[in-house]
């Protein structure tokens, strides 16, 4: 398979070199230095890119890709409040796109574990939940995606819940996330659910980036040959 890597940071290379271990090519690295480069002309010898930039740069790099007939893997959150026209766009040119706020398996097995406690937990009022992130100082956006996709299972599981905020505050119908910025961290994720009593605790803890990486690049195997919007939930068959 083809492979274009749109951003090509630590995620980037990392992608980059999961994907040779796994038999694909990369066929194109777009970074801020070679934007120029990035254009329809380009990929035209692209199965699937892959797009870990900036969530500023992100919604433009995906259509630019729907534009030209490929299929995108996106792993750059933060622009949420556009990603269903890229989704549309997807449909409209007949081209596969998928976008999820963390691609480590771990992770998504995570998520569904944190949906099922939350579920458990609606009717036990005497205990509050809150969330904790922690990740590398280089990370642009705060809270992560990983954390908002947490805090939104948790609201939608339990109806004292209506939105998330970032800090703590003594708002009983939102759910903090405490988000910290560290040296050498790929992302650690906590729910903590809190009564007089005692806490119940679910942790996720990354040690390097290759699991994220190693997703990036199952989603893409996915999509390779196929139409419309996926999750990450097709990709482990959930």
């Amino acid at each position: 398979m083809n492979i274009s890597l749109i951003g090509y940071g630590k995620m980037g290379q990392t992608i980059e070199r999961i994907a040779i271990e796994r038999g694909h090519t990369i066929v194109l690295k777009i970074t801020s230095k070679n934007v120029d480069e990035f254009n329809l002309a380009s990929l035209k010898n692209t199965d699937v890119a892959i797009e870990f930039s900036k969530p500023e740069a992100a919604f433009a790099n995906v259509l630019k890709c729907l534009d030209a007939s490929v299929n995108v893997v996106c792993g750059t959150t933060g622009w949420n409040k556009e990603l269903p026209i890229a989704e549309q766009k997807a449909i409209e040119n007949k081209c596969a796109f998928l976008q999820a706020s963390n691609f480590s398996i771990g992770v998504n097995l995570f998520f569904e574990i944190n949906k099922q406690l939350a579920h458990l937990m609606k009717k036990h009022l005497e205990y509050d939940v809150s969330i904790e992130e922690t990740h590398h100082v280089h990370k642009k956006d705060a809270p992560s995606g990983t954390a908002i996709t947490l805090a939104e299972q948790i609201i939608h599981n339990m109806s004292i819940k209506k939105n998330w905020h970032l800090g703590y505050n003594e708002d009983k119908n939102s759910v903090p996330i405490l988000a910290r910025r560290t040296d050498n961290v790929p992302g650690t994720h906590t729910v903590k659910y809190t009564s007089a009593i005692d806490d119940i605790e679910i942790i996720h803890t990354a040690h390097n980036r290759d699991g994220f990486a190693l997703g990036a690049v199952l989603a893409a195997e996915f999509i390779k040959d196929k139409q419309g919007v996926f999750t990450m939930k097709d990709i482990l068959g959930i």
